[in-house]
């Protein structure tokens, strides 16, 4: 993987060191280290230079980011990979369900990380896997994948800075509230490594707004922002207000309770026929808003209902403004 950005130096920017221009522009320690190894990683005016040379006026200063190996102990594997976006800096995934994000132990084959190696291996271009956001195995919809170390850090910067908007939808259960935002901190369950609860006295502070989008027989379909990326925010905060998820067998109580009645509006004992569509907790992240880093070039994206969102929802009367409903696979 090679990425190569080229700086005319103007006036203003003349008595500063490569090193500081290039903190400027956010290049991290980590980046400017693997660039003074590089040969030819920073050249100024043609000539290869050492960061702490002062620059001036008229100059023209090259970088060239090289990555040549690829992240190690991950297979290539040809698994689905459906790319919504890409350019020389990112590309963007619309995830599959049952997809976790990195290989762990039982899950060395079967990842995202897989399915990206195989992409790039493909084309016989080196590639180190960094995946900026994360989502749950089962969670389906939109991850950002950087392509180089540069763009790696300044996305993972906009993460941080929450210069980064993500939008998900929720299959819920009851009749949530047409609209509402939910600040509880979230903690560890007592007793499990897996397991997140509201915990007031020790969580880590967590913000979800939400707006109901329609509503059908029991069941509410949601949109949902994120304020924070607490682990399970959203299922944990759904729960939390008694509208736990479709098909979330971690938070839902009562979803295997085969001796419970139905009651409208509220938790949803038996799992109907309808219901049992839902495989996995009904989670998709739908859409994401981000500027480019390099271009500043804002970027829009979304991503249609998963068929089992459709299957689901597809006969409601109240649709949302955008026809999400709609899509492919």
């Amino acid at each position: 993987m090679k990425r190569t950005f080229t700086y005319p130096i103007h006036h203003e920017m003349a008595g500063m060191t490569i090193q500081s221009f290039l903190k400027q522009q956010q290049y991290s320690s980590q980046v400017i280290t693997h660039l003074k190894r590089t040969p030819d990683g920073i050249c100024r005016n043609g000539v290869w230079a050492r960061v702490h040379e002062v620059l001036q006026s008229g100059d023209l200063l090259t970088i060239s980011i090289v990555e040549e190996t690829s992240s190690e102990h991950i297979v290539p594997v040809p698994l689905p990979f459906p790319i919504v976006y890409e350019d020389e800096d990112l590309l963007v995934i619309n995830k599959p369900s049952g997809m976790p994000i990195h290989p762990s132990q039982g899950n060395y084959e079967n990842t995202l990380a897989n399915a990206a190696a195989y992409y790039f291996a493909s084309q016989n271009i080196p590639f180190t896997y960094r995946c900026i956001n994360r989502l749950d195995r089962d969670t389906t919809g939109l991850l950002i994948i950087a392509k180089h170390m540069y763009s790696a850090s300044l996305l993972s910067n906009m993460v941080a800075k929450r210069e980064i908007h993500r939008e998900y939808l929720a299959a819920a259960t009851g009749l949530v509230e047409e609209s509402g935002m939910i600040e509880a901190p979230i903690g560890r369950a007592n007793g499990s490594t897996i397991e997140r609860c509201v915990d007031f006295a020790h969580g880590d502070y967590a913000c979800t707004h939400f707006h109901r989008l329609a509503y059908q027989n029991g069941y509410s379909l949601v949109s949902l922002k994120l304020e924070t990326g607490r682990t399970h925010q959203i299922r944990v905060h759904m729960a939390s207000l008694g509208h736990p998820l479709l098909g979330d067998t971690l938070y839902h109580e009562n979803v295997f309770k085969e001796d419970s009645i139905n009651i409208p509006g509220q938790l949803t004992g038996r799992k109907n026929s309808k219901e049992k569509l839902f495989t996995r907790a009904a989670l998709h992240a739908w859409k994401l808003i981000f500027y480019q880093p390099f271009t500043v070039k804002k970027i829009i994206l979304e991503a249609p209902m998963p068929a089992d969102f459709r299957s689901f929802f597809g006969n409601m009367a109240t649709e949302p403004k955008r026809n999400i409903l709609q899509g492919g696979e």
